[in-house]
């Protein structure tokens, strides 16, 4: 009969789930690393697309009066806001003059890192504009 010198019994097992874990965080990482990037880049879109909704709002009373573009704030916020609810996320809206700024924010849950859920923000700004008046319409 044989007789072992050192008994390694387990080592191997060790070793694996040492490296099982490794592995599941890499794997978080990338899955829930890559849904914040996608949460990211559907808030930019929102808030841009919501900005756009609200800049056509403009009050006309004053755009005819004085050729001026200025927005009518609540009619503005509203079609911005809507704009939100209406792809199921949060934000809000401030205006300027002729400027509209919505932030988005989109909520991302993390489902394998041991983290808390995060909330991504976006922002962007659209300016509402007359259009074209006079020249050449190919211009514009």
């Amino acid at each position: 009969m044989r007789r072992r010198l050192a008994d390694e019994t387990g080592t191997v097992s060790a070793f694996v789930a040492v490296i099982a874990v490794g592995l599941i965080m890499v794997a978080g990482l990338v899955y829930d690393g890559g849904q914040v990037l996608a949460a990211q880049a559907t808030a930019r879109d929102l808030a841009a697309n919501a900005a756009r909704a609200g800049a056509q709002e403009l009050d006309l009373d004053v755009l005819r009066a004085e050729g001026v573009a200025r927005l009518d704030p609540d009619r503005a916020s509203s079609a911005a806001l809507e704009y939100l609810r209406a792809n199921g996320v949060d934000g809000s809206v401030r205006i300027d003059g002729p400027d509209i700024t919505v932030t988005a924010l989109v909520p991302t849950r993390m489902r394998i890192l041991p983290v808390p859920d995060r909330t991504v923000r976006a922002s962007d700004t659209a300016t509402a504009t007359p259009g074209v008046t006079d020249g050449d319409p190919s211009d514009a």
